[in-house]
């Protein structure tokens, strides 16, 4: 099948991963993210990406262009591109959130297991539906 379709809540919150990129399309990227009490992403800038997050589980804080704002289960944010960012984990359970990239940010089908396991991946321009043929 072409696409995806899935349960995405019932996936983020089963995920114990830091990172998982769940399928990455030409233009638009889904990856999982579970966040350790008091673990962050990280500030970063996508100068070109636009990302949206939504929380699944947990609570945290968002920090986009200095300004911070509590985030919990349920909630969305977007994030422009060129915006200085951080998602930090402010609970005692992991903070398990989704995100979707536009354009894809990493390689397809990285997985990092904990923070400390990232490594800069990025998008080489083959998509999930390109890899399966190979």
């Amino acid at each position: 099948m072409k696409g995806f379709v899935e349960d995405i809540e019932e996936l983020t919150e089963g995920n114990d991963d830091y990172r998982r990129v769940l399928y990455t399309g030409k233009h638009l990227q889904l990856v999982l993210m579970a966040l350790q009490p008091g673990e962050q992403i990280g500030v970063e800038v996508h100068e070109t990406h636009d990302q949206f997050f939504r929380v699944e589980k947990g609570k945290g804080e968002v920090w986009i262009d200095g300004e911070r704002t509590k985030i919990k289960s349920d909630d969305a944010i977007i994030v422009p591109a060129g915006a200085r960012h951080n998602v930090v984990n402010t609970g005692q359970k992991p903070l398990k959130l989704y995100t979707l990239y536009g354009p894809p940010e990493h390689r397809d089908g990285v997985v990092h297991k904990t923070k400390a396991d990232e490594t800069e991946e990025y998008f080489d321009g083959t998509t999930t539906e390109e890899g399966a043929r190979l």
